[in-house]
């Protein structure tokens, strides 16, 4: 008899790379998602063991086994989640899936960013997705069978964003710029010449300026194209601190925007508002909290946001999601 009525098991499929292993980690220390099954994503390769006692072993993909679990989280490359959605979906079970596959609505838009299409019956998942941007989307990610789980950068911006816009505390006759930096996990496990340690290490660079993939994301999330997206790498492991840099509304202030802002998080477990001080990485590294904090700078006010990009910005939120969608505390293994 299971002890634990409240266990739910869960799959992670792409558990080699970094969100994969992340995923794993929070679930280890969750109290009622048991990570079951931990596979490679790929079918037909056979994952390469574990080099130290302690590296999670990988399985050979089988999907059959998805039938004994409740949730399966995807963490695989863009091009590659389609099928293994609809493989899960098939059986039953809820998915999140961590890829950029399904977080772009407009089908030639994705391939047009990504350089690939989803073809078939996986392409038409697309209309399904449910964007899980948490505190944004709760009623419908409870209700969801599918949720594609935001980017990292867009995480960072959009939460900061959202309100104000709504609000109408942002004037866009003038661009909005977000000026982000993030740690080099953002790249990713595999290796490049840009992430090599020589390259990164007492070094600071932009990347992507002008055809950063998450920028078409952050213009869909916002619904404005008026947001100047520049992207940074960080010499650090993990984390984001994005400055947006806006023209208030007429007659608005910065008391205007941090009120509005803690307006609309200050009952959020995991969005957190200074009114004094300004957030940095160091205060949400390993932890599912995005901080946000706002200052006056001439005549813009600069909106300051930090989270970890592994965390908030990947597998944090995917396990909030996921929570969700389980009949879980939505913030069940991820507050101390």
């Amino acid at each position: 008899m299971n002890a634990n009525p409240q266990l739910r098991r869960v799959a992670i499929l792409g558990a080699s790379g970094y969100t994969g292993r992340e995923v794993l980690r929070l679930c280890r220390a969750h109290p009622e998602l048991q990570p079951d099954l931990v596979m490679s994503a790929r079918p037909g390769v056979d994952p390469e063991p574990p080099e130290l006692a302690y590296d999670p072993v990988i399985q050979r993909l089988d999907l059959d086994q998805l039938d004994y679990v409740d949730g399966v989280f995807l963490c695989t490359p863009h091009g590659a989640a389609g099928e293994l959605a609809l493989a899960a979906l098939a059986k039953g079970k809820k998915v999140v899936d961590l890829s950029a596959d399904f977080r772009l609505r407009d089908a030639a838009l994705h391939a047009k960013t990504y350089g690939d299409t989803t073809p078939g019956p996986a392409g038409a998942l697309r209309a399904e997705a449910v964007y899980g941007l948490t505190e944004h989307a709760r009623r419908e990610v409870k209700a969801a069978r599918f949720v594609s789980n935001p980017g990292c950068y867009p995480t960072a911006v959009s939460l900061p964003m959202l309100p104000l816009l709504k609000a109408g505390l942002v004037d866009l006759d003038a661009d909005v710029i977000a000026d982000c930096k993030s740690g080099v996990s953002g790249a990713g496990k595999t290796p490049s010449a840009r992430t090599l340690f020589g390259n990164v290490h007492e070094n600071f660079l932009a990347y992507g300026v002008g055809n950063h993939r998450h920028a078409p994301e952050i213009h869909q999330v916002l619904g404005t194209t008026r947001v100047q997206f520049v992207p940074h790498l960080l010499p650090v492991f993990r984390g984001i601190l994005a400055t947006l840099w806006i023209r208030p509304a007429a007659g608005k202030t910065v008391d205007d925007v941090l009120q509005c802002l803690d307006d609309a998080y200050g009952a959020e477990p995991f969005v957190r508002v200074y009114t004094r001080g300004l957030p940095e990485l160091n205060r949400v590294q390993l932890t599912n909290f995005c901080d946000l904090g706002v200052a006056k700078v001439g005549e813009r006010i600069v909106v300051i946001s930090a989270i970890d990009n592994l965390v908030k910005g990947a597998a944090g939120q995917a396990v909030q999601n996921m929570n969700l969608m389980l009949g879980l505390d939505e913030t069940a293994g991820l507050l101390d």
